[in-house]
Protein backbone atom coordinates (compact mmCIF):
# COMPACT_ATOMS: atom_id res chain seq x y z
CA UNK A 1 0.00 0.00 0.00
CA UNK A 2 1.51 3.47 -0.59
CA UNK A 3 -0.16 6.98 0.32
CA UNK A 4 -1.17 9.18 -2.17
CA UNK A 5 -3.62 12.18 -3.15
CA UNK A 6 -5.57 12.90 -6.19
CA UNK A 7 -4.91 15.90 -8.12
CA UNK A 8 -7.03 17.84 -10.96
CA UNK A 9 -5.24 20.60 -13.03
CA UNK A 10 -8.93 21.76 -15.21
CA UNK A 11 -12.58 20.92 -14.60
CA UNK A 12 -13.35 17.47 -15.35
CA UNK A 13 -9.93 16.80 -16.47
CA UNK A 14 -8.16 13.25 -15.40
CA UNK A 15 -7.04 12.62 -11.41
CA UNK A 16 -3.43 12.70 -10.99
CA UNK A 17 -1.72 10.80 -8.12
CA UNK A 18 0.84 12.37 -6.11
CA UNK A 19 3.27 11.97 -2.75
CA UNK A 20 1.54 14.43 -0.05
CA UNK A 21 4.88 14.11 1.47
CA UNK A 22 3.75 14.64 4.90
CA UNK A 23 1.72 17.95 3.98
CA UNK A 24 -1.60 18.84 6.00
CA UNK A 25 -3.79 18.21 2.69
CA UNK A 26 -7.57 17.94 2.81
CA UNK A 27 -9.73 17.51 -0.41
CA UNK A 28 -10.42 20.83 -1.67
CA UNK A 29 -7.10 22.61 -1.25
CA UNK A 30 -4.84 23.92 -3.95
CA UNK A 31 -1.23 22.45 -4.13
CA UNK A 32 2.06 23.26 -6.24
CA UNK A 33 3.36 20.14 -8.19
CA UNK A 34 5.57 18.97 -10.79
CA UNK A 35 4.56 17.63 -13.78
CA UNK A 36 6.04 16.79 -17.20
CA UNK A 37 4.79 19.87 -18.49
CA UNK A 38 6.30 21.56 -15.74
CA UNK A 39 5.25 23.04 -12.13
CA UNK A 40 1.59 22.89 -12.06
CA UNK A 41 -1.25 24.40 -9.74
CA UNK A 42 -3.70 21.90 -9.05
CA UNK A 43 -6.61 21.41 -6.98
CA UNK A 44 -6.99 18.31 -4.74
CA UNK A 45 -9.77 15.93 -5.72
CA UNK A 46 -8.99 13.29 -3.36
CA UNK A 47 -8.04 13.02 0.25
CA UNK A 48 -5.00 10.96 1.57
CA UNK A 49 -5.89 7.35 1.21
CA UNK A 50 -3.70 4.57 0.47
CA UNK A 51 -4.20 1.94 -2.30
CA UNK A 52 -2.20 -0.69 -3.99
CA UNK A 53 0.97 -0.28 -5.74
CA UNK A 54 0.07 -1.68 -8.79
CA UNK A 55 -2.58 1.48 -9.18
CA UNK A 56 0.29 3.53 -9.27
CA UNK A 57 2.90 4.50 -11.69
CA UNK A 58 5.80 5.12 -10.28
CA UNK A 59 8.32 7.08 -9.20
CA UNK A 60 5.29 8.81 -7.72
CA UNK A 61 6.17 12.64 -7.66
CA UNK A 62 6.62 14.48 -4.49
CA UNK A 63 4.16 17.57 -3.76
CA UNK A 64 6.10 20.33 -4.09
CA UNK A 65 3.83 23.01 -1.43
CA UNK A 66 1.08 23.88 -0.48
CA UNK A 67 -0.52 26.86 -2.57
CA UNK A 68 0.20 30.45 -0.54
CA UNK A 69 -2.13 33.34 -1.53
CA UNK A 70 1.13 34.88 -3.77
CA UNK A 71 0.32 31.22 -6.26
CA UNK A 72 -2.96 31.89 -5.78
CA UNK A 73 -2.38 35.24 -7.59
CA UNK A 74 -0.19 33.92 -9.69
CA UNK A 75 -2.52 30.91 -11.01
CA UNK A 76 -5.83 34.38 -11.49
CA UNK A 77 -3.09 36.26 -13.69
CA UNK A 78 -2.32 33.10 -15.58
CA UNK A 79 -6.34 32.52 -16.78
CA UNK A 80 -6.18 36.57 -17.58
CA UNK A 81 -3.63 36.36 -20.16
CA UNK A 82 -4.23 32.86 -21.13
CA UNK A 83 -7.77 35.13 -22.32
CA UNK A 84 -5.31 37.36 -23.98
CA UNK A 85 -3.50 35.37 -25.32
CA UNK A 86 -5.91 33.24 -27.17
CA UNK A 87 -7.35 36.47 -28.99
CA UNK A 88 -3.98 36.82 -30.38
CA UNK A 89 -3.62 33.40 -31.26
CA UNK A 90 -7.28 34.18 -33.36
CA UNK A 91 -5.40 37.17 -35.01
CA UNK A 92 -2.98 35.77 -35.93
CA UNK A 93 -4.56 32.22 -37.75
CA UNK A 94 -6.80 34.73 -39.63
CA UNK A 95 -3.83 36.36 -40.75
CA UNK A 96 -1.92 33.23 -41.81
CA UNK A 97 -5.57 32.22 -43.65
CA UNK A 98 -5.11 28.66 -41.97
CA UNK A 99 -8.09 26.24 -41.81
CA UNK A 100 -8.43 25.00 -38.19
CA UNK A 101 -10.74 26.21 -35.13
CA UNK A 102 -8.98 27.51 -32.12
CA UNK A 103 -10.58 26.21 -28.98
CA UNK A 104 -8.94 26.73 -25.72
CA UNK A 105 -5.50 28.52 -24.36
CA UNK A 106 -3.53 27.23 -21.55
CA UNK A 107 -0.60 28.40 -19.32
CA UNK A 108 1.87 26.44 -17.42
CA UNK A 109 1.71 27.80 -13.75
CA UNK A 110 5.53 28.82 -14.11
CA UNK A 111 4.55 30.72 -18.15
CA UNK A 112 7.45 27.90 -19.43
CA UNK A 113 4.80 26.76 -22.14
CA UNK A 114 2.01 28.81 -23.64
CA UNK A 115 -0.64 25.55 -25.15
CA UNK A 116 -3.17 26.56 -27.96
CA UNK A 117 -6.07 23.37 -28.48
CA UNK A 118 -7.80 23.66 -31.73
CA UNK A 119 -9.28 21.35 -34.19
CA UNK A 120 -9.28 21.01 -38.21
CA UNK A 121 -10.02 18.66 -40.36
CA UNK A 122 -6.45 17.22 -41.32
CA UNK A 123 -2.99 18.10 -41.03
CA UNK A 124 -2.40 22.06 -40.24
CA UNK A 125 1.21 23.13 -41.48
CA UNK A 126 1.52 25.80 -38.44
CA UNK A 127 5.12 26.75 -38.24
CA UNK A 128 4.95 30.18 -39.32
CA UNK A 129 2.36 30.62 -36.76
CA UNK A 130 4.45 29.38 -33.92
CA UNK A 131 7.27 31.59 -34.59
CA UNK A 132 4.81 34.77 -34.88
CA UNK A 133 3.14 33.33 -31.60
CA UNK A 134 6.91 32.67 -29.64
CA UNK A 135 8.27 36.24 -31.13
CA UNK A 136 5.13 37.77 -29.31
CA UNK A 137 4.91 35.52 -25.94
CA UNK A 138 9.00 34.79 -25.82
CA UNK A 139 7.84 31.45 -24.35
CA UNK A 140 7.58 27.76 -25.63
CA UNK A 141 4.46 27.34 -27.95
CA UNK A 142 2.78 24.37 -27.94
CA UNK A 143 -0.42 23.58 -30.67
CA UNK A 144 -2.20 20.15 -29.99
CA UNK A 145 -4.92 19.28 -32.09
CA UNK A 146 -7.70 17.56 -30.12
CA UNK A 147 -10.78 15.28 -31.71
CA UNK A 148 -14.68 17.12 -31.42
CA UNK A 149 -15.03 15.17 -28.06
CA UNK A 150 -12.42 16.76 -26.43
CA UNK A 151 -13.85 19.98 -28.17
CA UNK A 152 -17.37 19.59 -26.44
CA UNK A 153 -15.65 18.56 -22.91
CA UNK A 154 -13.75 21.50 -22.95
CA UNK A 155 -16.56 24.05 -24.11
CA UNK A 156 -19.13 22.28 -22.17
CA UNK A 157 -23.04 22.45 -23.65
CA UNK A 158 -26.42 21.22 -22.29
CA UNK A 159 -27.64 17.85 -23.50
CA UNK A 160 -31.07 16.46 -24.93
CA UNK A 161 -31.57 15.66 -21.55
CA UNK A 162 -31.49 19.34 -20.55
CA UNK A 163 -28.47 18.89 -17.84
CA UNK A 164 -24.64 19.80 -18.73
CA UNK A 165 -23.04 17.86 -20.49
CA UNK A 166 -21.58 14.37 -18.53
CA UNK A 167 -18.34 15.03 -20.37
CA UNK A 168 -17.81 18.77 -18.80
CA UNK A 169 -19.10 17.97 -15.40
CA UNK A 170 -17.89 14.81 -14.29
CA UNK A 171 -15.96 12.15 -16.79
CA UNK A 172 -12.50 12.56 -16.99
CA UNK A 173 -11.73 9.94 -19.39
CA UNK A 174 -13.42 9.20 -22.77
CA UNK A 175 -14.96 5.49 -23.60
CA UNK A 176 -15.31 4.04 -26.80
CA UNK A 177 -19.41 3.78 -27.56
CA UNK A 178 -20.60 1.39 -30.21
CA UNK A 179 -23.90 0.71 -31.81
CA UNK A 180 -24.60 -2.82 -29.76
CA UNK A 181 -24.43 -0.60 -26.82
CA UNK A 182 -27.94 0.91 -28.70
CA UNK A 183 -29.20 -2.07 -29.36
CA UNK A 184 -28.60 -3.75 -26.29
CA UNK A 185 -30.50 -1.35 -24.18
CA UNK A 186 -33.60 -1.78 -26.87
CA UNK A 187 -33.04 2.14 -28.15
CA UNK A 188 -34.06 3.67 -31.49
CA UNK A 189 -30.97 3.56 -34.08
CA UNK A 190 -31.86 6.82 -35.35
CA UNK A 191 -28.78 9.01 -35.10
CA UNK A 192 -30.88 12.49 -34.35
CA UNK A 193 -32.03 10.64 -31.01
CA UNK A 194 -28.82 8.85 -29.96
CA UNK A 195 -25.94 11.07 -30.66
CA UNK A 196 -24.96 13.76 -28.57
CA UNK A 197 -23.88 17.50 -29.19
CA UNK A 198 -20.32 16.25 -30.37
CA UNK A 199 -22.09 14.39 -33.30
CA UNK A 200 -20.89 11.11 -31.92
CA UNK A 201 -22.70 8.25 -30.10
CA UNK A 202 -24.13 9.55 -26.53
CA UNK A 203 -21.41 9.12 -23.78
CA UNK A 204 -24.18 7.89 -21.64
CA UNK A 205 -25.13 4.51 -23.41
CA UNK A 206 -21.85 3.43 -22.00
CA UNK A 207 -23.05 3.91 -18.16
CA UNK A 208 -25.64 1.07 -18.32
CA UNK A 209 -24.35 -1.30 -20.52
CA UNK A 210 -23.51 -3.83 -18.25
CA UNK A 211 -26.57 -4.00 -16.31
CA UNK A 212 -28.27 -4.16 -19.53
CA UNK A 213 -25.89 -6.89 -20.58
CA UNK A 214 -26.82 -8.78 -17.54
CA UNK A 215 -30.91 -8.52 -17.76
CA UNK A 216 -31.03 -9.34 -21.56
CA UNK A 217 -29.18 -12.72 -20.70
CA UNK A 218 -32.20 -13.44 -18.07
CA UNK A 219 -34.96 -12.70 -20.89
CA UNK A 220 -35.58 -14.91 -24.49
CA UNK A 221 -35.49 -13.40 -27.69
CA UNK A 222 -37.89 -11.69 -30.32
CA UNK A 223 -39.43 -14.94 -32.09
CA UNK A 224 -38.06 -17.61 -29.60
CA UNK A 225 -40.49 -20.56 -28.40
CA UNK A 226 -40.87 -20.72 -24.58
CA UNK A 227 -43.61 -22.56 -22.01
CA UNK A 228 -45.42 -20.53 -20.16
CA UNK A 229 -46.18 -21.07 -16.41
CA UNK A 230 -49.81 -22.67 -16.66
CA UNK A 231 -48.41 -24.98 -19.08
CA UNK A 232 -48.92 -23.30 -22.68
CA UNK A 233 -46.13 -22.62 -25.79
CA UNK A 234 -46.08 -19.35 -27.68
CA UNK A 235 -43.33 -17.26 -29.12
CA UNK A 236 -42.12 -14.19 -27.54
CA UNK A 237 -44.07 -10.89 -29.43
CA UNK A 238 -41.93 -8.38 -27.36
CA UNK A 239 -39.90 -7.83 -24.10
CA UNK A 240 -39.44 -5.13 -21.30
CA UNK A 241 -35.57 -5.58 -20.18
CA UNK A 242 -36.55 -2.97 -16.91
CA UNK A 243 -39.50 -4.93 -15.93
CA UNK A 244 -38.49 -8.43 -16.55
CA UNK A 245 -41.13 -8.99 -18.22
CA UNK A 246 -42.04 -10.23 -21.77
CA UNK A 247 -45.39 -10.60 -23.99
CA UNK A 248 -46.00 -14.41 -25.05
CA UNK A 249 -48.17 -14.93 -28.14
CA UNK A 250 -50.15 -18.18 -27.10
CA UNK A 251 -52.93 -20.21 -28.84
CA UNK A 252 -55.92 -21.64 -26.86
CA UNK A 253 -58.96 -22.83 -27.76
CA UNK A 254 -57.85 -22.13 -31.05
CA UNK A 255 -57.79 -18.52 -30.76
CA UNK A 256 -54.45 -16.65 -30.44
CA UNK A 257 -54.02 -14.51 -27.01
CA UNK A 258 -51.11 -12.16 -25.81
CA UNK A 259 -50.29 -12.56 -22.48
CA UNK A 260 -47.32 -10.90 -20.57
CA UNK A 261 -45.56 -13.33 -18.31
CA UNK A 262 -42.66 -12.32 -15.76
CA UNK A 263 -39.11 -13.61 -17.04
CA UNK A 264 -39.12 -16.04 -14.00
CA UNK A 265 -42.44 -17.45 -14.95
CA UNK A 266 -40.81 -18.45 -18.89
CA UNK A 267 -38.96 -21.54 -19.56
CA UNK A 268 -36.78 -21.32 -22.41
CA UNK A 269 -32.98 -22.50 -23.77
CA UNK A 270 -31.01 -19.89 -22.73
CA UNK A 271 -27.95 -18.71 -25.10
CA UNK A 272 -25.42 -16.40 -26.13
CA UNK A 273 -26.80 -12.62 -25.96
CA UNK A 274 -26.91 -11.57 -29.32
CA UNK A 275 -28.60 -8.13 -29.53
CA UNK A 276 -27.16 -8.25 -33.12
CA UNK A 277 -30.23 -10.95 -33.91
CA UNK A 278 -33.81 -10.49 -32.21
CA UNK A 279 -33.54 -8.77 -29.02
CA UNK A 280 -34.48 -5.31 -30.50
CA UNK A 281 -38.06 -4.51 -30.56
CA UNK A 282 -39.63 -3.24 -34.19
CA UNK A 283 -39.63 -0.06 -35.08
CA UNK A 284 -42.46 2.27 -35.21
CA UNK A 285 -43.53 3.58 -38.84
CA UNK A 286 -41.95 6.82 -37.58
CA UNK A 287 -38.78 5.42 -36.78
CA UNK A 288 -38.53 3.45 -39.39
CA UNK A 289 -34.39 3.72 -40.63
CA UNK A 290 -33.06 3.49 -44.12
CA UNK A 291 -29.53 2.41 -45.46
CA UNK A 292 -28.10 6.19 -44.75
CA UNK A 293 -29.18 6.16 -41.05
CA UNK A 294 -26.77 2.98 -40.32
CA UNK A 295 -24.42 4.27 -42.34
CA UNK A 296 -24.22 7.29 -40.45
CA UNK A 297 -24.02 5.58 -36.97
CA UNK A 298 -21.30 3.46 -38.44
CA UNK A 299 -19.39 6.63 -39.28
CA UNK A 300 -20.20 7.90 -35.82
CA UNK A 301 -18.77 4.66 -34.43
CA UNK A 302 -15.83 4.79 -36.36
CA UNK A 303 -14.64 8.09 -35.83
CA UNK A 304 -14.99 7.47 -31.86
CA UNK A 305 -12.58 4.89 -32.05
CA UNK A 306 -10.12 6.57 -34.36
CA UNK A 307 -10.13 9.74 -32.15
CA UNK A 308 -9.25 7.29 -29.21
CA UNK A 309 -7.11 5.22 -30.15
CA UNK A 310 -4.78 8.10 -31.83
CA UNK A 311 -5.18 11.87 -30.85
CA UNK A 312 -2.98 13.90 -32.57
CA UNK A 313 -0.34 16.08 -30.80
CA UNK A 314 2.02 18.79 -32.53
CA UNK A 315 4.33 20.72 -31.27
CA UNK A 316 6.58 23.42 -32.71
CA UNK A 317 9.86 21.45 -31.90
CA UNK A 318 8.52 18.07 -32.84
CA UNK A 319 6.76 18.73 -36.12
CA UNK A 320 7.14 15.87 -38.44
CA UNK A 321 10.43 16.27 -40.61
CA UNK A 322 12.68 13.84 -41.97
CA UNK A 323 15.34 12.45 -40.03
CA UNK A 324 18.85 13.65 -41.21
CA UNK A 325 21.47 11.25 -41.09
CA UNK A 326 24.60 11.96 -39.15
CA UNK A 327 27.67 13.47 -41.34
CA UNK A 328 30.38 10.49 -41.80
CA UNK A 329 33.43 11.88 -41.89
CA UNK A 330 36.69 10.10 -43.07
CA UNK A 331 39.18 8.75 -40.39
CA UNK A 332 42.31 10.32 -40.39
CA UNK A 333 45.66 9.00 -41.59
CA UNK A 334 47.65 7.87 -38.83
CA UNK A 335 50.29 10.96 -37.79
CA UNK A 336 53.04 9.23 -36.43
CA UNK A 337 56.30 11.38 -36.33
CA UNK A 338 59.46 10.63 -38.33
CA UNK A 339 62.59 10.74 -37.21
CA UNK A 340 63.76 14.44 -38.22
CA UNK A 341 60.26 15.31 -36.57
CA UNK A 342 58.37 15.70 -40.17
CA UNK A 343 55.01 14.07 -40.11
CA UNK A 344 54.10 11.01 -42.24
CA UNK A 345 51.25 12.55 -43.29
CA UNK A 346 52.50 15.69 -44.58
CA UNK A 347 51.85 16.21 -48.23
CA UNK A 348 55.04 14.44 -49.28
CA UNK A 349 53.87 11.28 -48.16
CA UNK A 350 49.64 11.47 -48.62
CA UNK A 351 49.95 10.14 -51.96
CA UNK A 352 51.84 7.00 -50.77
CA UNK A 353 49.68 6.07 -47.86
CA UNK A 354 47.80 2.58 -47.59
CA UNK A 355 45.32 2.20 -45.25
CA UNK A 356 44.87 -1.12 -45.09
CA UNK A 357 48.41 -2.27 -44.40
CA UNK A 358 49.28 1.52 -42.81
CA UNK A 359 52.51 1.60 -45.12
CA UNK A 360 54.29 4.47 -45.87
CA UNK A 361 56.20 5.03 -49.14
CA UNK A 362 57.17 8.58 -49.08
CA UNK A 363 59.41 9.07 -52.65
CA UNK A 364 58.31 5.25 -53.61
CA UNK A 365 60.64 3.55 -50.73
CA UNK A 366 59.40 1.70 -48.24
CA UNK A 367 60.70 1.36 -44.58
CA UNK A 368 63.87 -0.68 -44.23
CA UNK A 369 61.70 -3.34 -42.22
CA UNK A 370 59.36 -3.83 -44.98
CA UNK A 371 60.96 -4.37 -47.63
CA UNK A 372 61.52 -7.78 -49.66
CA UNK A 373 64.10 -10.25 -47.13
CA UNK A 374 65.62 -11.51 -50.76
CA UNK A 375 66.31 -8.33 -51.84
CA UNK A 376 68.20 -6.88 -48.28
CA UNK A 377 69.81 -10.35 -48.45
CA UNK A 378 71.32 -9.72 -51.97
CA UNK A 379 72.68 -5.79 -51.12
CA UNK A 380 73.91 -7.82 -47.74
CA UNK A 381 75.95 -9.92 -49.92
CA UNK A 382 76.84 -7.42 -52.25
CA UNK A 383 78.47 -5.21 -49.48
CA UNK A 384 80.84 -8.00 -47.68
CA UNK A 385 81.72 -8.89 -50.93
CA UNK A 386 82.88 -5.55 -51.83
CA UNK A 387 84.83 -5.86 -48.88
CA UNK A 388 86.63 -9.00 -48.88
CA UNK A 389 87.11 -7.82 -52.51
CA UNK A 390 89.46 -4.27 -50.61
CA UNK A 391 90.93 -6.72 -48.65
CA UNK A 392 92.35 -8.64 -51.37
CA UNK A 393 93.29 -5.64 -52.99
Amino acid sequence: MILIIGVRFRKSGKVYYFDPSGFPIDKGNHVIVETARGVEYGTVVLSPRNIDDEKVIQPLKPVIRLATEEDDDINTENISKEKEAFDICLEKIKKHELKMKLIDSEYTFDRNKLLFYFTADGRIDFRDLVKDLASIFRTRIELRQIGVRDETKLMGGIGICGRPLCCHTYLADFAPVSIKMAKEQNLSLNPAKISGVCGRLMCCLKNEEEAYEYLNSTLPHINDIVRTIDGYEGIVHSISVLKQKAKILITKDNEKELREYHASELTFEKRNNNPDASTIAIPLPDEELDENALKELEEMEQNDLEELTGTQVQEEEHHIQTARQPKKYPKKPYNKQNHNGTSHNSTNHKKGYNTNHKEYYGNNKPYKNQQDTNHYNSKKNNRYNNKSFNNNN
